[in-house]
Formats: C-alpha cells, sequence, structure tokens
C-alpha cells in the first residue's frame, strides 16, 4: 500500500496541466516502449473555423466577450489529497468477504443493495464519494476562446448496434467541425461505420456473444463457473484492444492516427487508462444512468430504501471492478507502462470525476440536481438512417392494405425459446384485432412458423422510417428504440431482457406513454394482450405526441457536441512533428548543376 501511496503521490506531482480529470492520474511521459506518446510542441493546433452550436450553452456557461467557459476538473486541482481508505489495508480474504457482504446479485441479474449490512464499508464508500463529487460540483469556471482545435478523436464504443448507432451520429457532426474521427468498435459493425464515411478501427469482442451472455446472466454479472470464462475472455480481448485503437495507423489506407482525445462509453472499461498513458482528454457519453445520484438507483441495482441510491452506484462500480481489476492492472503494467491500481482507494469504477455526457432527453428523465458541472444530460442522438431507405414493394403494400399496425421486435437481444415467444406476440395481436409487424431481430422471431396476413415479418429497417407509420411499439427497451418511438409518438411497451431495459420501462411507464413493462421471462398472451389495450387507449397516445413534439425540439447530436468542446481543457496535446529526413550534404551541388543547366533555356 506504502508503495502505490508513494507512486500516487509521485503522478500527483507530474500532472500534465490544464487536462481534462483522467480517472485518479495522468502521467507526463516523453516516451513508452511501443507506444507513442503525445508531447508538447510550441507549435499551433489548427482550429475549427465556427465555434460549437451552442444549443445548450445557456444551460452550463458563462459567455461574455465571445468567450465560452471551460470547466476545470478536480484532476486539475493540485491541492487535492489522496484519500486513504482503511478497506485497503486487509488481507484479499477479507476484501473478498466484504465484497460478497457488500450486495446479492439476484436471477434476474440486479444487484440487490441492503443499507443496514452494508453500512460499515457503505460510510468509507460514501467518503471517497464526497471526494469525487464536491470537485466535480464546485468546478471553477474558466474562460478561454472559443476557437476550438482541429483534433485527432478516438471514439472507444462497447455494445450492440443500438450503442454504436448514437456515437456514428455524433462522429458524423464532430467531422462537420473539421475533426479527424476514428470510430473503434467491434469488427460486426465495420461495414455500419463506414457507410456514415466514417473511419473504423477494430475492438475486440463479439457483440453477439455479449449480447447473449447479458440476456443470460441479466446483466454484467456471471452466474456461473462457465460464465466467468465467457465474459473474462471477453473483457480481455476488448481491454487489449483499445490502444491500438488509439495509436496505430488505417488498417486500409495506412494513415498514420495519434489520438488527441478519447470518447468512450463505460463498457469499454479500459478507456481511462489509455488516456492516462496517452496524456489526453476523456469524455464518456453514456445511453444509461452510471453517475452516482440520489434521485434514482443504480438502474442495476434494487434498493428498498431512497437513502441507499447513491450507494447503489458504488456497490455496483466496486462489484464489476472486483471482477475486472486484474485484467485492468495486467494491461496497465504489460501494455501501458503504469503501475497497477489498488482495490478500493484510488479506482472503484466511478466516472463522477470525468466529464460525462448522457444521450437521453431532459424531458424525459430530466438532469438530477446533485449531478454538477461536469455532467449533462444532451438528449437523444439520432442517426436518421430513414431518409435513404427505400422499402420493398411487398412491404410497402402490406402497410398501405390495412390500418396502422403495432410493431413488435427485440433487436440485438437473443430468445430462448423464439418460436414460443413468436406464438405469444401472434396470439396476443390476434386477441387485441390488431395488424402486426414482427421485427425478427438476432433472436430470429417467426421462423418456421406461419403467419396470418395480418401480420409481417420484417428482416431490417431503419426504426425512425417505420415507427411513424405504426400505432405503437412493444420491443426491449434498448435506449435507441426506445427514444425513436417515442420521437415518433408511439406508445410503448417494453420487454426488458437486463439491464438499463428496466430501467427505460419504468421512465416510460411514469410518463404515461406505456403500460409497466413486462420482462421476457414473464411474457404471456394475457400480459402482452392488456398492453396493447393499454397503449389504444386515445389519453395514452395524446400523452406521447405531447412527449413526442418535446423530443422533435431537441438536437442531442449538436448538445453532445457541444459538450465535447466545452469540456476540453485549456492546453491540449499536440501532434507530433513529421519526421523530416535528415539534409543530404551534397544536394547543394545538384541544385546549383540543374539552375546552371537550366539557364540557357530559360527554365
Amino acid at each position: 500500500m506504502n508503495s502505490l501511496k508513494k507512486e500516487s503521490d509521485n503522478v500527483e506531482a507530474n500532472r500534465l496541466p490544464g487536462h481534462s480529470p483522467l480517472g485518479n492520474s495522468v502521467l507526463q511521459l516523453s516516451s513508452m516502449e511501443g507506444v507513442p506518446i503525445a508531447t508538447s510542441s510550441p507549435r499551433a493546433l489548427e482550429h475549427c473555423k465556427t465555434a460549437p452550436a451552442g444549443t445548450n450553452i445557456s444551460q452550463n456557461l458563462l459567455i461574455e466577450n465571445s468567450h465560452m467557459a471551460l470547466s476545470r476538473s478536480k484532476t486539475e486541482k493540485k491541492d487535492i489529497q489522496k484519500h486513504d481508505l482503511k478497506l485497503d489495508r486487509l488481507s484479499d480474504r477479507e476484501k473478498k468477504k466484504i465484497i460478497e457482504n457488500l450486495a446479492r446479485v439476484q436471477d434476474n441479474g440486479i444487484v440487490e443493495v441492503d443499507v443496514a449490512l452494508s453500512a460499515p464499508v457503505a460510510s468509507e464508500l460514501l467518503e471517497l464519494d464526497v471526494v469525487d463529487a464536491v470537485h466535480g460540483d464546485v468546478a471553477e469556471l474558466i474562460e478561454c476562446s472559443k476557437s476550438v482545435p482541429k483534433l485527432k478523436v478516438a471514439m472507444l464504443v462497447v455494445g450492440t448496434r443500438g450503442d454504436v448507432q448514437p456515437f456514428v451520429a455524433i462522429a458524423k457532426r464532430l467531422q462537420e467541425f473539421g475533426h479527424h474521427v476514428r470510430l473503434a468498435t467491434h469488427a460486426n459493425f465495420r461495414s455500419f461505420v463506414r457507410a456514415a464515411n466514417v473511419e473504423f478501427y477494430p475492438l475486440g469482442g463479439d457483440p453477439r456473444i455479449l449480447a447473449g451472455y447479458m440476456a443470460r446472466n441479466k446483466g454484467f454479472l456471471p452466474s456461473g463457473p462457465a460464465e466467468i470464462s465467457i465474459q473474462r475472455k471477453q473483457l480481455k480481448v476488448i481491454i487489449d484492444s483499445l490502444l491500438p485503437a488509439c495509436t496505430e495507423p488505417d488498417m486500409e489506407s495506412g494513415v498514420p492516427f495519434q489520438a488527441q482525445a478519447i470518447i468512450a462509453n463505460p463498457p469499454a472499461y479500459g478507456h481511462a487508462h489509455v488516456a492516462e498513458a496517452l496524456g489526453v482528454p476523456l469524455h464518456i457519453f453514456f445511453t444509461m444512468p452510471w453517475t452516482p445520484t440520489s434521485v434514482f438507483p443504480h438502474p442495476l441495482a434494487r434498493v428498498s430504501q431512497s437513502a441507499g441510491y447513491r450507494l447503489s452506484y458504488l456497490v455496483v462500480d466496486l462489484l464489476i471492478w472486483w471482477g475486472i481489476r486484474g485484467f485492468v492492472n495486467d494491461f496497465r503494467r504489460r501494455k501501458l507502462k503504469l503501475p497497477p491500481i489498488a482495490y478500493f482507494s484510488t479506482y472503484h469504477g466511478s466516472i463522477s470525476h470525468l466529464p460525462t455526457g448522457y444521450m437521453w432527453s431532459p424531458n424525459l428523465v430530466p438532469k438530477p440536481k446533485d449531478w454538477g458541472l461536469l455532467v449533462d444530460v444532451v438528449g437523444f442522438c439520432f442517426l436518421n438512417l430513414g431518409t435513404k431507405y427505400q422499402p420493398e414493394k411487398e412491404f410497402l403494400e402490406w402497410l398501405q392494405a390495412g390500418m396502422k399496425p403495432i410493431y413488435v421486435g427485440f433487436g440485438s437481444m437473443p430468445l430462448e425459446d423464439a418460436t414460443k415467444t413468436t406464438s405469444i406476440i401472434i396470439e396476443a395481436l390476434k386477441d387485441t384485432g390488431q395488424r402486426g409487424i414482427i421485427g425478427k431481430g438476432w433472436g430470429d422471431l417467426g421462423n418456421l412458423i406461419e403467419v396470418p396476413e395480418s401480420v409481417f415479418l420484417l428482416k431490417d429497417c431503419p426504426h425512425d422510417w417505420l415507427f411513424p407509420l405504426c400505432s405503437a411499439v412493444v420491443h426491449h427497451g434498448g435506449a435507441g428504440t426506445t427514444a425513436t418511438g417515442l420521437r415518433a409518438g408511439c406508445p410503448t411497451t417494453i420487454i426488458p431482457f437486463f439491464g438499463d431495459q428496466f430501467f427505460w420501462g419504468d421512465r416510460v411507464h411514469e410518463k404515461g406513454v406505456g403500460p409497466a413493462p413486462i420482462p421476457i421471462y414473464e411474457l404471456s398472451v394475457e400480459r402482452l394482450a392488456n398492453a396493447i389495450r393499454f397503449m389504444l387507449d386515445p389519453e395514452v397516445k395524446l400523452k406521447a405526441m405531447e412527449l413526442a413534439k418535446e423530443i422533435e425540439n431537441e438536437d442531442g447530436v449538436a448538445a453532445a457536441v457541444d459538450a465535447f468542446h466545452r469540456h476540453l481543457p485549456e492546453e491540449l496535446p499536440l501532434p507530433s512533428p513529421p519526421t523530416e529526413e535528415p539534409p543530404n550534404p551534397f544536394d547543394w551541388i545538384f541544385q546549383a548543376l540543374h539552375k546552371w543547366c537550366c539557364l540557357p533555356c530559360g527554365v
């Protein structure tokens, strides 16, 4: 512990001035084995022609004399004392016992936190959280020019298609400002990213395996030895691929790339460590709450007392950190040449100290008052793929042949029994007298089943084109699908499989634009039919249309880019100067001969 403390003190002393928060330390490195490090240079960065759109600037900024304010994070304060937890003085066995007693993971993947039982440990964790949170809330404002430098930005995104899509929208907008953006995600989405004219770099991990793992375990935490092996293999290849994604040349063109800023979602668990090693700012964007708040519990946790809401975030962070700490510390030592991180004191998974943008509408979930200046709720980030979509003639004719249908689909979610689920959907539509579209998705709904003429099996179609043609939607509750349905004014039934899908189901129900969520393992003909009848109520439709108008007036992509620009630090890593060949000492002879030979002809 003492050696870690010394390492930490050295890091504090060597922190780069002006950098945005990068976990607990930013090392000022001049070189690293196998890793190009950005170093300061007197050369100026090329700047964007215009400032950010500023759609949400008035919410968090003080604007005066053509300047805009940037928040300075706690890691830029030099008087911050490292917090030494007693927990880190315990043996590994004692630490493991504490972790096991902190919370219980239920069969549905939800982490159950008992405030009373975890009180001794909770007090220390909350004390650490206060160190992070206070400085974020009281971040001083500094003035800097509106001019934003053109940067090489690496986006590290782990997840399914719904997780990747909003980042593609942000990448395209960043490119409009002149930034060189590389979106690094799973190889499955290579063509999707490149079709948007965004540079692609492959990350490790298979989203189909990840989705199957999440569905079986109802979340991030494994339920058995076999699942632990799957989780470990996926996490390891993801983490190991993060550094090349920020430093390697483009795999097709060979054009060099050295990230000067990183944007990531939390499941790319090594993001903060790569940013620390490269000395570049890191900005988190996500579609579900990950910053501690007392307003609602962590989406992966269940807490009976509201007093434990904030604690639930720390407990979930700690459980995940306990599972990945070995990979991360191995990655830090082996690839990044950084010291390891203690179990509790310097890192427990929290992103409280990082600038964070949440990609949902504040009209659906307002920003909690205890989230400070580092956190923005930017709005839903739509890619709008439907503008170029051309439906097949058969599908178009079916749509025009009757009343508006109800859409039912579960996107990337795998199904244990697709045939049974398809039968439930068809029977519920029949009981309510509704036409329906069944999106086949990764779960292969509709396979090996004859469907009535009132039901259409759809392989693929942009939701932003389809949902406005539907009377209501039924889906798994992914943040992107939820957003598109609500923007289309569709009453919504959410059938959650795991994770934040339960959170979005509750939010939709609280808004009165859909029934209570029905977990996939509780889906039945009766429950789905009742949900359809609820959505067909004219009053529910009216509420959905009112919410749709509010969402339509937002521009989440512009607000996300604005937030990224606004939280950039004063000083940024500059690109390394181009390598120049040493001058040839005989060049002056060749130049003189060329000049002499060319004189007669006047060239």
